[in-house]
């Protein structure tokens, strides 16, 4: 690293100004120039070892500027980018400011500004995108995210920056998550299908207990695992893990 690219990262950290995301990836360069390894960079910074090995990358293949901001995306034509709409959705989605019942139009407008690079942002384009995505901050039976802080939004904006990469089939990208099931089983034999007459199965059920399913999913190729347990302890979790 020049003497100017490690001046230029130290003066953005100290003006603390820019977006949690491009101080976290400012840190990294820094941390990684001082010959820490990706491990104890990821630990340090309370990120993945594949989110440093990434800016270290795009550092090397296009130097500071390209390490620190994104490039344009297809939709750059809209006023909000994808991660910035999956930011705003993430934000609706939690919990309102201290004194307020709900979020408004205009409190989500300005609470974007603040955690995203974003100048300036209308209500009426807070409110499009929402009901794009069929939400309804104001309703009292949507889920809620905890707190929407600097850290959720730089990880958060990692995975969307990893799914965006140009896919390379040696480093493939799996999305990994687990969710239980309801086991159900049939109260009467089904009437199957015959000409004239579609299968038929009773509505009532029986219920046979639950069971977890782990997926395995590859982000960009029709491949995907699923693995059946009983339990989703931290034994299950790590005998998933394994190859």
């Amino acid at each position: 690293m020049k003497e100017n690219e490690h001046n230029t990262l130290t003066a953005l950290l100290k003006k603390g100004t820019h977006s949690a995301r491009k101080l976290r990836r400012a840190r990294i360069l820094l941390l990684a120039h001082s010959e820490k390894q990706n491990k104890e960079i990821a630990r340090i910074l309370g990120t993945s070892v594949s989110s440093v090995y990434r800016i270290k990358r795009r550092y090397t293949e296009g130097g500071i500027d390209h390490a620190l901001n994104e490039n344009k995306r297809p939709d750059t034509f809209r006023k909000l980018t994808g991660s910035e709409e999956a930011l705003l959705i993430a934000t609706a989605c939690s919990e309102p400011p201290l004194g307020r019942a709900k979020w408004t139009l205009q409190l989500l407008a300005d609470k974007l500004i603040v955690l995203s690079d974003l100048s300036s942002i209308s209500a009426k384009t807070i409110g499009r995108r929402l009901k794009e995505n069929e939400l309804k901050p104001w309703q009292k039976r949507m889920s809620c995210i905890a707190e929407v802080d600097g850290y959720f939004v730089a990880n958060m904006e990692d995975i969307l920056d990893l799914y965006a990469e140009k896919p390379d089939l040696k480093r493939p990208v799996i999305s990994f998550d687990e969710t239980s099931v309801q086991r159900i089983g049939d109260t009467r034999v089904p009437i199957p299908a015959k000409p004239g007459s579609t299968a038929r199965y009773d509505y009532e059920y029986k219920r046979k207990g639950t069971a977890n399913a782990f997926v395995f999913l590859n982000v960009n190729s029709p491949w995907r695992h699923v693995k059946i347990t009983k339990r989703r302890t931290h034994a299950d979790f790590e005998k998933c893990m394994r190859p």
